[in-house]
This record gives C-alpha cells, structure tokens and sequence, in this order.
C-alpha cells in the first residue's frame, strides 16, 4: 500500500498542476509521515519517492488486443465432449448391454498383458526386468491369479469358461490347477426385481402370480413360490414353488443380463483366443467356433427342454437302466427361451458322500420321498399361508424334508457307493458308445441319488444344456478307438487317429484313458525325455519339457479340418466321471465298464450288416475274457485300500498319471473338485 502511494505521488510531480484542492490532497499524501515519539522514521520515505521517473510511452510498445485463449479453449471444449461421449457411451453400455462393451475392454487389456508377460519371462533364464523375478512357476502363479479374477468379476459366461477350463486344467501348470479349482463355488444371485423383469418379458408381460398361479400374500386356492433362490449358478438361479394342483417344481430362470452380455462375451472370448492362436502358435481357434455354438445354446433353455426329453426318453427305452436312471419332466406350458420349469427333486447331492453311505432308519419296502417321480407329502398349507399373511418378506416355505436323517443327523440313504458309480458310469458309456447324446456337464451339483424301496440308489441327472450330439460314423469309430485301446491293437489306433487328423498316437491314447497308455510305441515318451539330462538347470528342464508339450498339443490338433470337435466335450464327461469315481473312493473299475460297453455297442449297432454284427458278437465274447484280466488288478487294489495299505484303482492310475505327466513337464497336483 505504501510503495503504490510512492508511485502515485512520483507520477504527479510530472503533471501540470492540479485544482487546489487536488493538490492540497496529494501533497498531503505523498508527504513523508513525521517520526512519532512511539514510531521511528523510515529511511526510505523520502529518498524513494524523489529518485523514481516513470516510462515513456514509446518505450512501452505498440498496444495489444486482449487475449482469447483459443488454444485453451479448444482443448477444454474437447475435454468436455469427450467426458461427454465417455458418460453417454458407459451409461449405454450399461443399460443396452449390461456392462458387456466394458467387461470386453477389461479381457483385451488382461489377455494382453498375460500375454507380454509370457512373451517376455517364459524362458530357461528369466529377464532382469520387473516381473522376471522368480522363475517359471512364479510367472505361472500370477498369471493364473490374474486370469481367475478376471472370470469371477465379469461373471455369466466367463464363469462358465472357467469351470471348462478347471475341468481341463489336469494339463496345466500346478499354480493354474490350485487356482481354478475354486471355479465351482456358486454364483451370487440376482435380486427379485430381476427375475420378475425376466419372467414378464418372456410371457407376454403376465406377471409371476398369474403364469404360475402362486400368491405371496397366502391366497386361498394359490400356490406358493419362493422368492430367494435356492441354488445360483453362473447362468441361471433356481427357485421353489408349489402350484395350485399340489406339483413341486424348480424354476430356473435365466440372470436378465446373460441375454444382452453373451454376444459381446462370445466375440471376446474369439478375438482372445485367435491372437493367442497367432502368438503362441497353437492351433486352438479351430474349436472356438464349435465351443461358443455348444456356450450359446447352454443359454436356450427350450434346446436344455429338448435335451431333457430325449434323455428321458433314451433311459426309459433302455432295459439295463430303466429303473435305475431318473431324469425329471419338464412343464412345457410353464417354460420359454429363458425359464425352465421341471419337477423338483428331493435327494442327497452325489458329494455328500457320508449321507450317502449311513444306515437308513426309514423302514424295509421304504424309499425316498419322491422317488421315480411320486407325488410329494403336501405341507400343510393353512399354516403355510397364516406364515405368508404375517410374515410376507419369509424367504423360505418348502418343507425340509430331514426326518430320513434321523434327530441327530446320523442316519442316511444306506446305498453302496458301487451300486451308484455303476450306475453312474453304465449311463454315461451308453450314451457315448450306443446313443451318440452326451450330457457333457455331469458335475456332482448335477446329480442327485434317491434310495428305491428295494434298497437300490436312484441316480436323477438334472442340468441338460450342455449335449453334444455325435455321427454314427464317429460314434462307432470312437466305440472302435476305445476297444482297441484296451486290447492294445495299435494299428487299429493309428489307422483312426490318423483318419481324425491326429498324429501323437500315444499321447492322445493316454488322455483318453486318462493313464499311461502302455501299448504303444513309446515314442512320444522317449522323444519327450531325450536330451533333458545334459548339464541343464531345473528352469531350463522345465522349460524345454513344456515346449516340447506345445509341439504335443500340436501334433494331436495337427490337422484341424478332420478333428473332431466333440472330442473337447466327451473328454470332459469322461474326466468328471473319473473325478467322481475317485471322489467316492474308487469302488468300480471304470475303465473295464467303459471298455464292455464299446465292444458291446459295436454289434448292437444297427446301422451296420448282420455279419459284420455278429463278427463283432464274437469279438465281443472274446474282449469280455480278455477284460477280465484286469479285474484282478482291480480287486488288488481294492483288498489294499481295505487293508489301508493304499489307494483304489483310480488313485493309482492318477498317481501313475502325476509321475509320467511329470517326467514330460506337468505337474498334476490337485483332484478335480478341489474347494
């Protein structure tokens, strides 16, 4: 304040002379304040505003015009209308496609980093850059973890993919085996509001009292529904009712987000795996095409109908499981694209193996409750309804049902463990080797077993969306390959998997018995294990192993015109069988059932002349005295697993399988179902 009044002052003495009282007042300011006896003067108070001139006009320059900032401007503009179309773009995204065009993004950003970082660190001896640190199995750890996050935060479909991949995950690296083991744990569930948005749009608007005819408010004459779902899986959630005519059902209905995120999930999943196909050199987007065909229609709960009764249909004309096998019906006037009405099903998952086995308090002639499709015991519904008037938000009516259990939850279904997996196993081989319809999906959380009143389990199979449906021509060719690998007739073997485009013989014979297969030549072994042992560290074995597995993976998709595709899909029922039977301790030799019911679907075709039928009745006769072979190695183990003195027999082939699979680079360390 004081050097502006210098200023002022110094500038005036240069102008001609002002009115009095002007003059009179700027003197006064610009006079120097007198020293008080409480405040000194200032030095420079007077010699300041003397010594200073101001500058002439011409030394200032020409005048400017105000600036207008346009640079600045554009560039903020631009910053809004992008904001803008980013806002307008994510709220599209969310409302038309359901996060879809995100959850694309997030998978290209992942899927190239994965990538980078195996490009970069999967060699003998790692970089010294971040990252580099660790080895192989630390670049395979946390890769695997960034590849599990990614599937479990964009849920739908990626879960599916997932669990495809931990069923698979035998031929992956132990830290990806650990990993995607947690793939089977269930999906969070969609609230109320979803599932009557879903249920309106596929019924023409009507609301969910009036297609299925239950109230929430206890109406008489009325059903009742659930509102919390009791089971949520990746694609779907299942709720409770009980209609008007007394039928329990399960309602399956599709998450409403599954429709507007699955044509966007698909096209990732395909830009995905064909730049991996192109950058690691592995022949895979070939099956992309029939996968993401088999993943849609997983999602059309008409074709799981269709499905549902063919099989239904199959088992009922088959002598050797009708009886034994229950798949439920399915309510067609209740059903559409989207839900999927069927019976409910009352019975003890296939992992609860301790109710499973504990003695049954249920009385002789006496079965489960609803077994082979009887009618329910009805609650009572008047209590039923005075719960629903007073408490309209209850989540839970369907009754229990535990009495079988026992009041201290001791007692069980008394069924033998081999009477189950006998079953299980007949059902599957025959609709591989004699129907050519494959319910590829039969997870323990997909069958249910129920005890008959004679004693015997009931095995009820649920879930048919996934089916692949196999030729005659490969079916009977794929009957033939399993005979064949059991009497060891390797010509025979090399003649099919070279008609299937395949030329690692052995290694694929091996992943098809799931066990070394030790007919063969041997040639994919030894070629595996030449030259590993010369002076190399324990990194540069690894890695050369599992490049040299990358050339196997290889020459069994070596011509990608003529594999067969269902392949990818009856692998897996196979391995889950497996995992099931070593789950409950290995009680049948499921390689010998699997091995009659090929040779014994060669002369039941008929599709093929009587003389070639009855030349391989006669082969069959002769297989059968072969197989029995094998029952004594079944029995030894079986005596050694009573005397816990070791495993079963499918402990020991999966022990077998971890010490070959190791000596060729993969470490197989955790059972199917782990977690």
């Amino acid at each position: 304040m004081l050097r502006q009044s210098a200023l002022a002052c110094a500038g005036r003495r240069a102008l001609p002379t002002s009115p009095p009282i002007r003059r009179s007042f700027h003197v006064l300011l610009c006079q120097p304040r007198a020293a008080s006896p409480f405040r000194p003067a200032r030095r420079w108070q007077g010699t300041f505003s003397a010594g200073f001139t101001p500058p002439s006009p011409a030394s200032l320059g020409a005048p400017r015009p105000a600036g207008t900032y346009t640079r600045t401007r554009k560039v903020l503009r631009r910053l809004l209308v992008l904001s803008a179309l980013l806002g307008a773009g994510y709220g599209i995204d969310q409302y038309l496609y359901a996060a879809g065009i995100a959850r694309s993004l997030r998978t290209f950003g992942l899927g190239l980093m994965v990538a980078l970082d195996y490009k970069l660190n999967f060699r003998p001896t790692p970089l010294p850059i971040i990252g580099g640190e660790g080895g192989i199995p630390e670049l395979h750890r946390r890769n695997a973890e960034r590849l599990f996050s990614l599937l479990r935060d964009n849920g739908g479909l990626y879960l599916k993919i997932g669990q495809a991949i931990a069923m698979q995950s035998a031929v992956l690296p132990a830290e990806f085996q650990k990993m995607f083991a947690r793939m089977f744990d269930d999906a969070p569930q969609d609230g109320w509001e979803a599932v009557e948005k879903v249920i309106r749009e596929d019924f023409g608007g009507r609301s969910v009292e009036d297609v299925f005819g239950v109230s929430f408010t206890g109406r008489e004459g009325m059903g009742v529904m659930e509102r919390t779902a009791r089971a949520s899986a990746s694609v779907a959630q299942v709720h409770w009712a009980r209609l008007p005519d007394g039928r329990e059902v399960a309602i399956k209905i599709q998450k409403p987000e599954i429709k507007k995120q699955i044509g966007w999930d698909l096209w990732a999943f395909k830009v995905v795996t064909r730049v991996y196909t192109y950058w690691f050199d592995l022949p895979l987007y070939s099956l992309v095409p029939f996968i993401t065909e088999r993943l849609m229609l997983e999602t059309d709960f008409e074709n799981e109908a269709k499905n549902s009764e063919l099989m239904r249909q199959l088992v009922a004309d088959e002598s050797r499981l009708r009886g034994r096998v229950y798949v439920p019906p399915v309510y067609h006037e209740l059903s559409s694209k989207r839900v999927l009405t069927t019976e409910w099903i009352e019975g003890v998952r296939l992992w609860d193996k301790a109710s499973l086995t504990r003695p049954w308090i249920g009385g002789r002639g006496n079965g489960s409750a609803g077994v082979h499709g009887a009618l329910l015991e009805s609650p009572d519904m008047d209590i039923l309804r005075q719960e629903m008037r007073r408490d309209p938000d209850n989540q839970f009516l369907k009754p229990e049902r535990m009495e079988w259990k026992g009041w201290n939850n001791k007692a069980g279904l008394g069924v033998s463990t081999k009477d189950v997996m006998t079953t299980m196993v007949d059902l599957f081989s025959a609709q591989i080797f004699k129907w050519g319809v494959v319910h590829c999906d039969p997870h323990p959380g997909n069958i249910f077993i129920r005890r008959l009143p004679s004693g015997e389990p009931e095995l009820v199979l649920i879930d048919h969306g996934l089916y692949v449906y196999m030729s005659d021509k490969f079916r009977h060719e794929y009957g033939l390959f399993w005979k064949s690998l059991m009497t060891f007739d390797n010509k025979k073997i090399t003649e099919i998997t070279v008609e299937w485009g395949i030329k690692a013989a052995d290694l694929f014979a091996s992943a098809t018995l799931m066990r070394p297969y030790e007919g063969g030549s041997g040639q994919f072994k030894s070629e595996m294990l030449r030259n590993l042992e010369d002076g190399k560290t324990a990194s540069q074995r690894s890695y050369e192993m599992q490049q040299r597995m990358k050339q196997g993976i290889r020459d069994i998709l070596s011509d990608e015109e003529k594999w067969p595709k269902e392949l990818v899909f009856i692998g897996r029922n196979m391995r889950i069988v497996q995992g099931n039977n070593q789950f409950l301790g290995s009680p049948v030799n499921r390689i010998k059932m699997m091995g009659e019911w090929a040779s014994r679907s060669l002369f039941e075709d008929r599709n093929l002349p009587f003389n070639q039928r009855m030349a391989n009745m006669w082969q069959h006769l002769l297989f059968k005295t072969v197989l029995t072979l094998t029952d004594v190695a079944f029995y030894f183990y079986k005596i050694r697993q009573l005397l816990g003195l070791g495993g079963g027999m499918e402990d020991e082939v999966e022990a077998r399988m971890r010490t070959v699979a190791k000596e060729m680079g993969v470490d197989l360390q955790h059972p199917v179902f782990e977690g």
